[in-house]
């Protein structure tokens, strides 16, 4: 005959079963905290009044959320210059080139403040080592960096950790209906979004390990960056059709024509009076 459990026994089992419902809802509550609040843990949003230079890197999507936004900043007079990135998606094409497009049709910006990056760089850190040279030989103060969402942490964390003291580099949320931070595990593409941010997150960590700052003379871009005026006149060369008129000093004018067909008509009838003159002396 088995024994009843005593009281110390049933104490002790409602102190293990409240201890476990306890620490149960607490692990529920820490990881619902845990996962909404991560969401906002990927997006740094700074607060500016202006900007030297807005980057806006390659990768939005097709509502061309990035250059709206850079447009928008620039007609406020919020930034002084733009510097639009972009990956060969062609043979002879590439991103830049349609960000550019856009962005010059948005407003009346002044070309020579708007630069174009053609490049072939496929990670936010190659992006990075292509353009902070060049900002640094500009003496660029401040930078806006205009990327998505989820990824402006980490984004602005590879550009100071790779440029070092100098320039300050600012990102903004630009509250794209692809991902929500507040609510982004209610939407697949943000879910995604969500992942990817924080594979790519830790993958920089490691990558920027050993990573050393870059100066002016590390750039080995292979393409110069060139203003939008450049562009332009490279896309459509001006031809100079002055230069195809054959010079007028090449050309004989009409007085000299009508001498030179003056003589030539003297110059017969004097070979005809001659053959005329020799044939009459043969037939005497």
């Amino acid at each position: 005959m088995s024994k009843l459990p005593t009281k110390k026994q049933i104490q002790k089992k409602k102190i293990i079963l409240s201890a476990t419902v306890l620490l149960a809802c607490f692990l529920v509550v820490a990881f619902y905290l845990i996962m909404t609040q991560s969401g906002h843990w990927l997006v740094q949003d700074d607060e500016f009044d202006h900007v030297d230079w807005i980057v806006v890197l390659d990768g939005q999507s097709a509502d061309m959320e990035r250059t709206d936004l850079a447009a928008e900043l620039m007609a406020s007079g919020k930034a002084d210059s733009v510097l639009i990135l972009g990956r060969r998606i062609m043979r002879n094409r590439n991103n830049a080139e349609f960000y550019l497009d856009d962005f010059m049709r948005q407003g009346h910006f002044d070309s020579n403040a708007v630069f174009i990056v053609r490049h072939d760089d496929p990670s936010s850190i190659g992006e990075a080592s292509t353009i902070i040279p060049w900002l640094k030989n500009r003496h660029a103060d401040t930078v806006l960096l205009l990327t998505s969402s989820a990824s402006t942490y980490r984004v602005k964390n590879i550009f100071e950790t790779l440029s070092g003291e100098g320039i300050v580099y600012l990102t903004q949320d630009n509250h794209h209906h692809q991902y929500n931070a507040d609510s982004w595990f209610s939407s697949r593409e943000a879910r995604k979004e969500w992942l990817r941010g924080w594979a790519a997150l830790f993958a920089s960590y490691i990558d920027l390990f050993s990573a050393n700052v870059l100066t002016e003379a590390d750039s080995c871009y292979y393409r110069p960056i060139i203003s939008a005026k450049e562009y332009e006149a490279e896309k459509n060369p001006v031809v100079d059709l002055q230069s195809l008129i054959p010079k007028v000093s090449e050309q004989p004018s009409v007085s000299d024509t009508l001498k030179a067909d003056s003589l030539k008509a003297d110059t017969a009838t004097i070979d005809t009076a001659r053959v005329d003159s020799s044939s009459a002396l043969k037939a005497k």
